[in-house]
């Protein structure tokens, strides 16, 4: 079972937070959705890395250094500060085939990108009933949809040996798992676990093959077993617990990231870490060609 240490609160004070993903050499990032911008959070002064947008769902970095953002379009933006002030979309919405914008998304080991869409406003109460897609950007470009039937489309991430693929589907209180091909195509979709009373949001996978489940409104995140047996669990002092990434010189420090829901104010939403005993895993650079 992977020990938690105790909880310690990071920065406090932000609206929503989505995507938080480790780097290097920035440390960790995180989008505020609420407030627009991508961000540095975890020592000294929150830093505004990407600047503005709002509704950002998912990140990941760029072998050339840009930070890849979700929302209503995947594209590139450079950190503040490099002198190049551009986006470069690399897939834009289709609202006529049903695809209205991003949310969470990941990379696998040879740089592609795996994309859940929406077929609705993700904050709007009017879903209209239809579900969304799995769409893989691939290296050269060219994107393709592997899945479909993805009601709330959230965390996805790989297990450590590439061969399974998991999806958390919020609305149907479900994580997916796929097996998936050398060519990064996806096929034998089944439930992976399926959340009594809980939905399922952002997830990661340790270097064990665990995978850690934000579980909104509850506060918890949880951990299963790579047979979907929990094993573990860890909580923050606020419900709306919205993702989770692993980061440190070690990758034991598990950040976890809320939104403000639940509180009596917009601007509670946090970071907290904890040290866990089992690493989590590097996030792959996206290495997909940008358009011509």
């Amino acid at each position: 079972m992977p020990s938690v240490g105790p909880v310690e609160t990071i920065s406090t004070g932000h609206g929503l937070l989505e995507g938080p993903v480790w780097d290097e050499r920035l440390g960790l990032l995180v989008a505020d959705a609420a407030v627009g911008g991508v961000w540095r959070l975890g020592s000294g002064t929150p830093t505004v890395v990407v600047p503005h947008r709002r509704g950002i769902g998912g990140l990941a970095l760029h072998e050339n250094g840009a930070v890849v953002i979700g929302g209503r379009n995947i594209a590139l933006k450079w950190p503040a500060g490099e002198g190049r002030d551009e986006t470069v979309v690399l897939l834009d919405n289709d609202p006529a085939a049903d695809v209205i914008g991003y949310n969470d998304f990941t990379t696998d080991a040879a740089g592609r990108i795996y994309v859940g869409s929406l077929a609705f406003v993700a904050m709007h109460a009017d879903r209209g009933g239809k579900a969304g897609r799995l769409h893989v950007i691939d290296l050269d470009g060219s994107v393709r949809s592997v899945a479909d039937d993805v009601m709330l489309t959230n965390g996805l991430d790989f297990s450590p040996d590439g061969t399974r693929l998991y999806h958390s589907d919020t609305l149907r209180s479900t994580v997916y798992v796929y097996d998936v091909e050398p060519n990064g195509d996806v096929r034998n979709r089944r439930n992976f676990v399926t959340l009594d009373g809980a939905m399922p949001d952002g997830l990661a996978v340790d270097s064990g093959g665990n995978v850690w489940v934000a579980e909104p409104h509850s506060g918890t995140v949880r951990a299963y077993a790579p047979d979907g047996r929990p094993v573990s669990s860890v909580s923050i002092p606020v419900p709306m617990v919205t993702s989770l990434c692993f980061g440190g010189a070690d990758l034991k420090d598990l950040y976890i990231v809320s939104g403000s829901e639940g509180l009596d104010t917009d601007h509670g939403a946090g970071v907290w870490r904890a040290r866990v005993e089992v690493p989590g895993k590097r996030s792959p650079l996206a290495r997909v060609a940008l358009p011509r």
